[in-house]
C-alpha cells in the first residue's frame, strides 16, 4: 500500500565514502604532498556533498581513519592491554608533521586523530563516570592537539579544516565561554552552509559542556541573524537541533515558533533528500521518541514531532534507511554499529512505520501511496 525508492547506497552516502576511501588511499600510499594538495583546494572554497557534508573533513577523516580504528580496537573494552598498540599509528601520523611542519592540512588531520584517540579513551559520559587513567589520557591528547595547531591559529589561519579543529579541541580543555563562542562564530562566517558546525555548536553550549541555556537560545538567534542570507532563520533550528535533543531543560526552554520557522526554511534552501530524511527523521523518531516526564519538554517535542507530517508530504520522494535509524538512536556518533545491514534494516522499518501512520487514514479506505520525484501521490482503490 506505499511505494517509495530507496537507493542502496544513496547518492550522499556514495559521495561521502568515496571521499573518505580517496583520504585513505593516498594515507596508505604515503602520498602526503597530493593530499594536503587536494585539502588545500577544497578548503579553500568550502566543497561540501550535495548532503552539506565538507569533503575536506570527509578526506582528511579517511586519512586518519586507520590510525583511529586500530586504537578504538584496542581500547574497546577500555582496559587495553599493556602491549597494545595503541601509540603505534598515532606515533606515524607524528613522524609526517614533523616531515611537513608548516603545512596546515597535515596538521589538521594529526590534531583531529589525536581528538578522535582522546574521545575513544574518555567515552561520551559525565565526567564523574571517567577512570581517571581514561580522563588523564583523554586530557593528554588534547593537549597535543592544541599544541599541533596553536601556530596555525597564532598566524591566523582562515582554513575551516583548522576552525573545526579548534572547536573540537575546546571540548577538552576548561576555556572560557567567550572563547568557545569566538571559535565557533569564526568557524561558522568561515562556511556558513556547514550545517555540522552549528550543530556542534548548540551542543557545547549546554551546561554540561561550557555554556548555559540563556546562552545557547541568544546564539542560536545570533548565528540565524549572521547566516541568515544563507538559511534564513535554518540556523536557530541548525543550533538547537542536538542540545534540545539531548538536554529536557534546554527542550523545555525552546522558541518552538522560531525553531519550526528555522525547519521551513531549511527546506526552502535545499531540496537534498539527504537533508529532507535527516529533519523528518529527526522531527518523527529523535524528537517523537519516548516521553521523558518532564512536561514542558514533552510538548515540545511532540510539536516537533507532527512537523514530520509536513516535512514528508511536502519534500520526501525516496527514503534513506541509515539516516532513519541513526535518528532513532539520537545521532550518537560514538556508537558502534556492529552490523550495516541489520542497523539499515531497523531504520527501513522504522521509517515504513512512520510513513504509514502517517497516511493512515489513506490506506485504511484502500489507496496507495506512491513516492515519485514530486513527492507522494495517492491513488485509488
Amino acid at each position: 500500500m506505499l511505494t517509495i525508492p530507496c537507493p542502496d547506497p544513496t547518492a550522499e552516502e556514495h559521495a561521502r565514502d568515496s571521499h573518505q576511501n580517496a583520504g585513505l588511499k593516498l594515507a596508505r600510499q604515503e602520498d602526503w604532498d597530493t593530499l594536503a594538495q587536494q585539502l588545500q583546494a577544497l578548503d579553500a572554497k568550502c566543497a561540501k556533498t550535495d548532503g552539506g557534508m565538507p569533503i575536506a573533513e570527509l578526506m582528511a577523516f579517511g586519512a586518519r581513519a586507520d590510525v583511529v580504528a586500530a586504537a578504538e580496537h584496542a581500547l574497546v573494552t577500555g582496559r587495553p592491554a599493556h602491549d597494545a598498540p595503541i601509540m603505534d599509528g598515532i606515533e606515524a601520523l607524528e613522524q609526517v608533521l614533523d616531515e611537513h611542519p608548516d603545512d596546515p592540512m597535515i596538521a589538521a588531520i594529526v590534531a583531529h586523530a589525536h581528538i578522535d584517540i582522546g574521545w575513544a579513551w574518555r567515552g561520551t559520559g559525565w565526567d564523574i563516570e571517567v577512570p581517571m587513567p581514561n580522563r588523564e589520557a583523554f586530557d593528554a591528547h588534547f593537549e597535543r592537539a592544541g599544541n599541533i595547531l596553536a601556530p596555525f591559529i597564532r598566524a591566523g589561519s582562515n582554513s575551516a579544516l583548522i576552525a573545526s579543529a579548534k572547536c573540537a579541541v575546546n571540548a577538552g580543555a576548561g576555556v572560557p565561554l567567550s572563547r568557545v563562542v569566538a571559535d565557533y562564530e569564526s568557524w561558522i562566517t568561515q562556511d556558513p552552509r556547514n550545517p555540522k558546525a552549528m550543530r556542534a555548536f548548540g551542543g557545547h553550549l549546554l551546561p554540561r559542556w561550557h555554556g548555559t541555556y540563556e546562552r545557547l537560545d541568544l546564539e542560536a538567534r545570533r548565528m540565524a541573524g549572521l547566516t541568515h542570507d544563507v538559511w534564513g532563520a535554518g540556523a536557530y533550528a541548525w543550533v538547537m537541533m542536538d542540545a534540545i535533543s539531548t538536554d529536557t531543560e534546554a527542550c523545555a526552554r525552546l522558541d518552538l515558533d522560531f525553531f519550526l520557522d528555522g525547519l521551513r526554511d531549511i527546506l526552502r534552501c535545499t531540496r537534498d533528500q539527504h537533508i529532507v530524511n535527516l529533519l523528518a527523521a529527526y522531527c518523527a523518531n529523535t524528537m517523537g521518541a519516548t516521553p521523558t516526564g518532564h512536561d514542558e519538554a514533552d510538548y515540545m517535542r511532540t510539536q516537533i514531532a507532527e512537523a514530520a507530517a509536513w516535512i514528508v508530504r511536502d519534500h520526501l520522494t525516496e527514503l534513506h534507511p541509515m539516516l532513519w535509524a541513526h535518528a532513532t538512536r539520537g545521532f550518537d556518533n560514538a556508537m558502534r554499529i556492529r552490523c550495516r545491514d541489520r542497523f539499515a534494516s531497523a531504520g527501513y522499518a522504522d521509517a515504513l512505520r512512520v510513513l504509514s501512520d502517517l497516511f493512515r487514514r489513506e490506506i485504511a479506505a484502500g489507496q496507495r501511496i506512491v513516492f515519485t520525484k514530486n513527492g507522494p501521490v495517492t491513488h485509488g482503490a
